[in-house]
């Protein structure tokens, strides 16, 4: 079995290639799914983070307030506080979906989908203990803040305010993110994201026998 890391920058579009590796049959492992999952209300990792950052981040309803969750984590700097209680708890359940897989697949290819395979802090082990190979998908990064504003509006039409927001917003979580170019000195494929799906597509096509060959 080939465990492949999938990772890249806000809006450089890892998502967009794990579907397409999930296409040709690799299992994708998001850990942003997982991360939503496990705070829902009612699992630990909800309960952990209400206890830590306060009745403040949750809404009347019981779910978590993810934009003042956010405006903490991000433009209060409390990023690594969240991140030591989200990341071990995916990271765990990871490790167990990536045995099982093993066990009832040792042919397959698992894609690990993280924007933080470098920057996180709560692996307990080095990316190169975790996986067989990394990628590494790279978009300018005026492309990639376009990318976060338009997913963020939701198809609205912003005012230059909501928009000058929102790419102050996108600058600021870059900040916190490792370049690309140390990024890319650190992974064994780096895809180019800058243009159509169609040339993405392409590269995966191309990379894919090699994993498969790999395993």
């Amino acid at each position: 079995m080939q465990c492949v890391a999938l990772t890249g920058g806000l809006g450089a579009g890892k998502s967009t290639a794990a579907r397409m590796f999930q296409t040709l049959g690799a299992h994708v492992l998001s850990s942003d799914e997982m991360g939503r999952a496990m705070m829902q209300p009612g699992q630990p990792v909800y309960a952990a983070i209400v206890q830590h950052f306060g009745p403040d981040v949750v809404l009347p309803s019981g779910e978590l307030n993810r934009t003042a969750l956010a405006k903490l984590a991000f433009a209060d700097g409390r990023v690594e506080e969240l991140n030591a209680i989200v990341h071990p708890a995916v990271i765990a359940r990871q490790h167990e979906l990536v045995e099982e897989i093993a066990t009832s697949n040792p042919k397959s290819v698992v894609i690990i989908e993280s924007a933080l395979i470098f920057e996180t802090k709560h692996t307990g082990d080095d990316s190169r203990d975790r996986f067989d190979k990394i990628i590494l998908v790279t978009a300018p990064e005026e492309l990639r803040i376009a990318r976060f504003v338009s997913r963020a509006s939701k198809g609205e039409v912003l005012t230059d305010i909501q928009r000058e927001t929102l790419e102050a917003e996108a600058r600021r979580r870059l900040d916190q993110q490792i370049s690309d170019e140390k990024k890319a000195s650190l992974s064994d494929y780096v895809l180019t994201n800058n243009g159509p799906e169609v040339e993405l597509e392409w590269q995966i096509d191309q990379l894919w026998p090699i994993l498969v060959a790999q395993v």
